[in-house]
């Protein structure tokens, strides 16, 4: 017996069709028991049932930044309520310019891409990044309409501060972390949100840090400021509750900032020209665990007796400066590099106050190379202090 099916049947029709020949075959069900109108009204029900039991996921294209638009049609018994407004696309809402991953759609991807100007920034970004490209200017506004900004990202760039906003970081409540480093900056940028945990400042030519300039900014953590023309810093740092981390290095200071953070517990201000340490200063910063200060004009007459004396210091780099005595540390201290100054004589009352069994500094590293001291001049009792050391340069 042949069948011959309709010409516009599928493949996939004709496959389930064969299966059935084939199990009413195992079946030893003969089709020729039955007469010609029951079987095309059995095969017409089998074609029924097998169209309502598939799915069509056919995808629609609409255009080539809308890859997968799915198309769904109501059954015909349902009533078709008012549907959703048209809203755009979020690919839509990405500027030409940059891109815009579907999976991370809260980030804005602008980089290096020889951008003069600052695209629209669509108001559901959190994150957006502009760096390495060449632009000079951040207009007044430019954020108002995305004021969710946690971070941004600016570096590498040429703007200067005369054509910066004067309010333009001003609506953004949430903004967390600020990068401009690397740019043609003459002055610190503001008012900050308040909301800022680290700001990024490096390599700018900024001369001089009000007092006021990082009022409020009670939630920053890291303050970057290394390698601009800083001379002046005043009592800027004195208000940051929760500093962690400040990079005062490659500058022009000529005297240590006044007043530290509570919190701190890292600070750098090598290659400057500081020359003198007020006594005690350290210890308003009872967490603070590395001090550089390497590359200064530090001088024994600028320092007081105590000066590096606190418990909590753990790394302290003094060294290319002009001391000629090593001053006083206190004995838990781990790291001390004190090479490249003019150091004469090795005081082992430096490191320990008393000598014995019991009482020894934990120093492990201690340089003494480019001075003036001799090998020689080491105390007999010098191993019984440093007893921890494991590296001694001299």
């Amino acid at each position: 017996m042949f069948l011959l099916l309709p010409t516009g049947s599928s493949r996939v029709s004709i496959m389930r069709w064969a299966a059935v020949l084939i199990v009413a075959g195992l079946c030893g069900v003969s089709l020729g028991q039955y007469d010609e109108d029951e079987d095309l009204a059995w095969l017409q029900y089998y074609m029924r049932q097998s169209r309502l039991s598939s799915y069509n996921y056919m995808p629609y294209y609409e255009d080539e930044n809308t890859p997968y638009v799915y198309s769904y049609l109501p059954a015909p018994d349902a009533e078709a309520g008012p549907g959703p407004e048209p809203q755009e696309s979020p690919s839509r809402e990405c500027p030409q310019e940059c891109d815009c991953p579907p999976n991370f759609s809260a980030a804005m991807y602008c980089d290096t891409r020889n951008l003069r100007y600052l695209p629209f920034v669509p108001s559901r970004m959190k994150y957006v990044y502009f760096q390495n490209n060449q632009i000079t200017s951040v207009q007044e506004g430019a954020f108002d309409n995305a004021t969710e900004l946690e971070w941004l990202a600016l570096h590498n760039n040429q703007i200067t501060s005369e054509k910066m906003g004067k309010r333009v970081f001003a609506k953004l409540k949430n903004l967390e972390r600020l990068y401009m480093n690397n740019n043609n900056l003459t002055k610190m940028p503001g008012p900050l949100p308040r909301s800022l945990r680290e700001l990024h400042l490096s390599y700018n030519q900024i001369s001089k840090v009000p007092s006021n300039a990082l009022e409020g900014l009670e939630n920053l953590t890291a303050l970057y400021l290394s390698h601009n023309q800083i001379f002046e810093m005043g009592a800027s740092l004195k208000g940051l509750k929760s500093l962690i981390l400040a990079d005062l290095s490659y500058n022009h200071l000529r005297k240590v900032p006044d007043g530290l953070p509570i919190a701190l517990e890292q600070l750098y201000l090598e290659y400057n020209h500081i020359n003198a340490i007020p006594d005690d200063y350290f210890r308003v910063s009872p967490k603070l665990l590395y001090v550089r200060m390497s590359h200064n004009s530090l001088t024994n007459q600028g320092l007081s007796t105590n000066t590096f004396n606190s418990s909590s210091i753990l790394e302290l780099d003094l060294s290319y400066n002009r001391l000629q005595k090593i001053p006083r540390v206190s004995t838990n201290l781990e790291n001390l590099y004190l090479q490249g100054n003019q150091i004469n004589e090795f005081s082992i009352s430096s490191f320990c106050t008393v000598v014995d069994v019991m009482n020894y500094s934990r120093l492990q590293v201690l340089r003494l190379d480019g001075n003036e001291i001799k090998r020689n001049a080491v105390p007999p009792d010098a191993p019984l202090c440093l007893r921890r050391a494991t590296i001694i340069e001299i």
